[in-house]
């Protein structure tokens, strides 16, 4: 690297060289889906010499910033002219470019993140974290994790950021604690999943060629079962659903496993056929064991039908809950109005403002 040109870059843009710096060649920049680089310390891109090539590296930029991040840039005539991500598709790119990023700002990169938790596990930080365990934090982790479902289910996006910053939180803090006793390290965590992806995904980052949708998951099964074999595992395929799982995604995890090996029904019908049967059972059970056992395979039924209709079971009845509860509080609130308990109103009563409410929902 030439760092006589680097020198020459910031005194043309009259600007100190910062303590820390990522050089980059733009074709190498412009060939990633995300910026290869901590946001939080500033880049020098070398080599734009094309408009073309300048909106690939922008693209890639906007990853990472927003649109309102200044970009500096200087050619080799000197010149130097310092624009927003969102306004370059006007820029001259005669000559070759130069730009300068600065950093996102404090805070913006994973690696400022695990400092930060480390610094909250360190002789001087938090008595709270310093005293927290694998186990300890088990709850909080669960916890983390249907919130950031309930955010997801909200739509709210802001509140959807929140959520998953506070479940990376979790997990960041376990593997930190995993750090301090010598057993895995955040870095591992991440190599790890990465080399798993590329393992699993041949048809993307190999020659494999397979037939949409079903064939990846079908490939998929097949890869862990190869790899089951490899570290000699006595789990079976339905070993790897998590038993903390709520019954309704737990089931439908089953169901689809399964289905990727050839257990299923042939069509939808044997399906339908399987809920009316389980109905009629369900009539004709004489104790509350065997009831409570109908009920059970009632409900596992069910889930295959919203399986093969590809919609997620624990989504659609959360959805419901949510629906019935909003109903009801609109018929809560009418016996309010009318001063009265809602214990005092009767069936009927009640019904109306049910309807009520589902009127106003249209």
């Amino acid at each position: 690297m030439d760092f006589t040109l680097v020198s020459s870059i910031f005194d043309t843009l009259r600007l100190s060289p910062p303590s820390r710096l990522t050089l980059l060649d733009a074709a190498t920049l412009a060939s990633a889906h995300v910026p290869p680089f901590p946001p939080d310390i500033p880049a020098l891109v070398l080599g734009i010499d094309s408009k073309e090539l300048a909106l690939k590296v922008r693209e890639v930029l906007l990853h990472a910033y927003p649109r309102e991040h200044v970009v500096f840039m200087v050619d080799q005539r000197k010149r130097k002219e310092e624009r927003e991500l969102g306004e370059l598709e006007n820029f001259d790119f005669s000559e070759s470019t130069c730009w300068f990023v600065p950093s996102l700002g404090e805070g913006t990169s994973f690696e400022s993140f695990a400092e930060i938790v480390a610094h909250l596990r360190a002789p001087n930080g938090c008595p709270w974290d310093r005293e927290q365990t694998h186990e300890s934090l088990r709850k909080h982790l669960l916890e983390e994790a249907y919130e950031a479902i309930s955010a997801i289910d909200s739509g709210d996006f802001a509140h959807m950021r929140e959520e998953f910053g506070d479940l990376l939180l979790q997990i960041v803090l376990q593997s930190q604690i995993a750090n301090e006793e010598g057993q895995f390290n955040a870095s591992q965590v991440i190599q790890g999943i990465h080399s798993k992806i590329v393992r699993r995904h041949p048809h993307v980052f190999g020659d494999l060629k397979l037939d949409g949708v079903d064939g990846v998951l079908a490939n998929w099964e097949k890869l862990k079962e190869q790899e089951r074999g490899e570290k000699k595992e006595a789990k079976g395929l339905l070993d790897g659903v998590p038993l903390a799982l709520p019954a309704l995604s737990q089931a439908q995890e089953y169901q689809d496993r399964a289905a990727r090996v050839g257990f299923d029904w042939n069509e939808i019908d044997g399906v339908l056929d399987k809920v009316k049967e389980e109905i009629e059972e369900i009539k004709r059970v004489e104790t509350d064991f065997e009831l409570a056992s109908e009920i059970g395979d009632l409900f596992f039924v069910l889930v295959n039908f919203a399986r093969w209709k590809k919609v997620d079971a624990e989504s659609v009845l959360r959805g419901t809950n949510a629906k019935f509860k909003k109903r009801f509080a609109y018929v809560e609130q009418g016996a309010k109005k009318q001063g009265r308990n809602l214990s005092e109103l009767s069936l009927d009563e009640m019904e109306s403002l049910w309807q009520e409410a589902k009127r106003g929902e249209g």
